[in-house]
């Protein structure tokens, strides 16, 4: 069903029919029936998806609008915003990928009852499996409107097995057996009970806390109204002829015993009513809320005796706690929130997911194709990568290179998850429980959606600052990865000066990034991994060498590897890993492992050879690992004595500790250099072009580009955004320098663009006049952006003929457009002169011998800088001699 309200870009309207966007803009000048705009700007108009289908299909331009364009249109052109529609389509693929048949039978009616019949069956899908999803009736984080994760045990303050305020059957807090709520009678409605049942913060149909005066409330009469209800209503504590619950035969008030959570909580959380007594002030839930903290891994929370024992019944936040190492046999750090944590989902309602209808009919079509799990990732990749400036990403191969160094994990934990790609990472388990938080709360839905989707594991995801307000203060993990933001000034550091996770010392207002590390480690099981991506300066900073030498000396920062430039984000400087282990009762590792793999940084903006970087870490990663110390790999790795490090500035840079590979045969490869060099020169020179003869000025009939495409003469592709092959890629960077495709696309399910033999690849970008010819060591590599691909017909044009006119300099700049700060090359209005095919071979093959004698030129200069770097190095480290 096609959604008349979906617009689309002219960018959408060129990948929909397999142009360039040049053409689209041809389309509106040349046919007055062209769509008109119905939204955007007048620089970056819209248009209804629907009349341009039509228009396209009328043309005879496109047969059928391929299904998952037209999915990514909707859901771009979503009315809520195309993170809305990810949600509600992450939402309904994973009741397709979970309950199929609950789908085929909900959308087999109108687009309304489907709206209508979705968030119920949603509320049973998502409940198991992420957990404290609030219901459409507004059920908080300890169970859905049904009481759905009190039954099954899956609310996020869900402690071994059971929700928060539910014992065994409908009990509340402090309930027993078959027992009823805080303080009452033998069958009254239970707290937070289900939908049914009238209970403290329970969903629309229940009476709650300061209801109206029909809703029956909490300690009220059998006939009494809510809690501090209306006038009309009897309220607590009025009505003398009435029997209070927990009083007396004769008293009339409730409560007037001493309190009555004086005593220790039964599930070691912490008192409903704060107060001395229950009703003492003028609203019931005067203090904290009734999930006032969580004990999510079988660990009580601090919060949660009375004084006396080990832990204080207090939930002030501004109780100065010391900043020291805590007894983690019996506590937590008391970083728990004086409010409960934000779920990462809400299932949505009938009336938000109507709009949505139509976008959700063609995922499930186009699932029904691919699978559920790759159309949420086609479509989260495509969003991704259409607002590259809007989020930071964790590739792929780094991610998998954490979870490897972390090791096989059953909890697993990610306190800055983004769009969950780390989790994702991870190697599956029987069991698994997976627990992420994220500041963004379209960043934390979309990954829990993405890891219930990738796999069986439990997901545990919530939304808020982690620093100042800890989702998971109980959780004890196996493992914690973490791509934490860097250089935030603005991290809590006036706010958490106390704060017990800081046991290895208080991180400056500039050192945010040692305040995730310690965070990491308090959130770890004695012996647990923590993988950390951390920037290069967090190494040396002089304000960070207290805690970096904490952590050497109490063994828990276990290695330092520096990763080659251009592994993540931002990609102009070397990032580090930081590999930490909680250390448990074993005394500490006298050595650190320090990795330096910048050897391996790709020669263009493709990124590293993560094959050699993965194989270099892990396997000195292992052998360290297994036997505490590392012998020398000359350049590549060493273990450091801790002793060696604790010096003024604790420097654990691997660069400073690791000098270059010294080579035994210096002078002898050195040699080797200057041979090849020397023959190159030689080559050069009898490559060096003939004098030129002067000639009067050619005056050739002329064509362009778009017209040779359009007379069939030759096909022109662009480069894609994606690709499901992994292949070599070809970028723009390769082209201009003259190497090897060294590039990546992110993987999805578009199909990329292959070169082949013969075709002539231009850069639209950077204003030079460059265009290369694809010989057989180059085919079968895949278009990288910012490149147009001509593949001509051998029989009317010459691809040399035709990639040395496309380089001439007045040729490029007519053709190009200074519309912004960099230069755009319009590669459909270059210029090439008519002539026979004969001529054109006559000119191709000057051409070709001119491309012969450039990467000759290239070859030399970089040989030229090899000897020269040699030569420095090898006088400096005394492996070569002056004389």
């Amino acid at each position: 069903m096609q959604d008349n309200a979906t617009e689309v870009t002219a960018a959408g309207i060129a990948r929909l029919a397999g142009v360039g966007r040049a053409a689209v803009s041809n389309w509106r000048r040349r046919h007055a029936d062209f769509p008109k705009p119905v939204g955007g700007t007048e620089t970056s108009p819209s248009f209804a998806l629907a009349e341009v289908e039509a228009w396209l299909r009328k043309q005879g331009k496109l047969a059928e609008v391929p299904l998952r364009e037209r999915v990514w249109q909707q859901l771009a052109g979503h009315p809520e915003g195309p993170l809305t529609a990810l949600v509600h389509t992450g939402c309904v693929l994973l009741l397709i990928h979970e309950r199929p048949t609950v789908w085929l039978d909900a959308s087999a009616g109108s687009d309304a009852r489907l709206a209508a019949m979705l968030p119920g069956a949603l509320e049973k899908v998502l409940t198991p499996r992420v957990g404290g999803v609030r219901g459409r009736g507004g059920a908080g984080v300890g169970g859905a409107s049904g009481s759905a994760s009190a039954r099954a045990g899956a609310g996020v303050d869900a402690g071994a097995g059971s929700g928060v305020n539910a014992a065994f059957g409908r009990a509340g807090v402090n309930g027993g057996f078959e027992q009823a709520g805080v303080n009452g009678p033998i069958n009254p409605p239970a707290v937070n009970p289900s939908s049914s049942a009238a209970g403290v913060n329970s969903g629309s149909a229940a009476a709650g806390v300061n209801s109206g005066s029909a809703a029956a409330g909490v300690n009220s009469g059998s006939a009494a109204a809510g809690v501090n209800s209306g006038s009309a209503a009897a309220g607590v504590n009025s009505a003398p002829t009435e029997s209070a619950v927990n009083s007396s035969p004769t008293a009339s008030t409730v409560n007037t015993p001493p309190t009555v959570h004086n005593s220790p909580a039964v599930h070691h959380g912490p008192a409903v009513h704060n107060d001395s007594s229950v009703h003492n002030g003028p609203s019931v839930h005067s203090e904290s809320p009734i999930h006032n903290a969580s004990a999510m891994h079988h660990r009580p929370s601090v919060h949660s005796t009375v004084p006396g024992t080990s832990t204080d019944i207090t939930d002030s936040p501004s109780a100065p706690t010391t900043p020291s190492a805590p007894n983690r046999a019996q506590t937590t750090p008391a970083t728990t929130p004086t409010t409960p944590p934000t779920p990462a989902l809400t299932t949505p309602t009938g009336p938000q997911l109507l709009p949505s209808v139509p976008l959700l009919r063609g995922a499930a079509e186009l699932a029904a194709e691919i699978g559920a799990r790759q159309t949420f990732e086609f479509l989260l990749g495509r969003h991704l990568d259409a607002n590259p400036r809007q989020y930071t990403l964790t590739p792929a191969e780094l991610a998998g290179l954490m979870a490897d160094l972390a090791g096989p994990a059953r909890t697993v934990l990610d306190p800055a998850c983004g769009t969950g790609a780390l989790l994702r990472a991870v190697d599956p388990r029987p069991g698994q429980e997976l627990y992420a938080q994220d500041s963004a709360p379209e960043l934390a839905a979309l990954s829990t959606l993405r890891l219930a989707l990738h796999s069986r594991a439990t997901v545990r995801a919530a939304v808020g600052d982690t620093l100042r307000a800890d989702a998971h203060p109980g959780l004890l993990a196996d493992a914690v990865l973490c791509h934490p933001p860097f250089n935030e000034r603005n991290w809590g550091h006036d706010e958490l000066a106390y704060d017990p996770r800081w046991e290895y010392g208080f991180p400056a207002r500039t050192e945010s990034e040692l305040a995730w590390v310690q965070h990491a480690l308090a959130r770890l099981t004695d012996g647990g991994t923590a993988v950390l991506l951390m920037p290069p300066a967090a190494a040396s900073r002089r304000s960070g060498r207290r805690i970096r030498a904490d952590l050497l000396r109490r063994g828990a920062l276990r290695a330092v590897v520096a990763l080659p430039v251009g592994a993540a984000p931002p990609y102009n400087i070397p990032l580090h890993l930081w590999v930490l282990r909680r250390p448990d009762r074993t005394p500490a590792a006298p050595e650190v492992l320090l990795v330096d793999t910048g050897r391996f940084a790709g020669e263009a903006r493709g990124g590293p050879d993560w094959e050699a970087v993965r194989e270099a870490v892990l396997d000195a990663w292992r052998v360290f690992a297994r036997e505490g110390r590392l012998a020398e790999r000359p350049g590549l790795a060493r273990s450091v004595p801790v002793i060696e490090l604790l010096d003024d500035d604790v420097d654990l840079a691997p660069a400073r500790h690791l000098p270059p590979a010294a080579v035994a045969d210096g002078a002898e490869q050195l040699t080797r250099v200057r041979e090849r060099l020397g023959a190159t020169l030689r080559l050069t020179a009898d490559l060096t072009p003939p004098p030129a003869d002067p000639a009067p000025p050619a005056r050739w009939p002329l064509t362009t580009v778009g017209e040779l495409a359009r007379g069939g003469a030759l096909v022109m592709r662009t480069g894609g955004n994606g690709g499901h092959a992994r292949v070599p890629v070809l970028t723009d960077h390769d082209v201009l320098a003259g190497t090897a495709p060294s590039g990546t696309l992110p993987e999805s399910e578009e199909e990329a663009v292959l070169t082949e033999p013969g075709d002539v690849v231009v850069p639209v970008l950077g204003g030079g006049a460059v265009a290369r010819v694809i010989d057989e060591a180059t085919g079968g590599a895949a278009l990288g952006r910012n490149l147009v691909l001509l593949r001509p017909d051998r029989t009317a044009l010459d691809p040399w003929f035709l990639a040395g006119f496309l380089r001439g300099t007045a040729n490029n700049r007519q053709a190009s457009s200074y519309a912004s700060t960099a230069t755009r090359l319009d590669v459909r209005r270059l210029h090439l002169p008519r002539l026979p095919l004969e001529e054109q071979r006559r000119y191709g093959a000057r051409f070709r011998a001119l491309d012969e004698f450039e990467r000759a030129l290239r070859n030399a200069s970089r040989l030229g800088e090899q000897l020269v770097r040699g030569m420095y190095d090898g006088l400096t480290d005394g492996t070569v001699a002056p004389d």
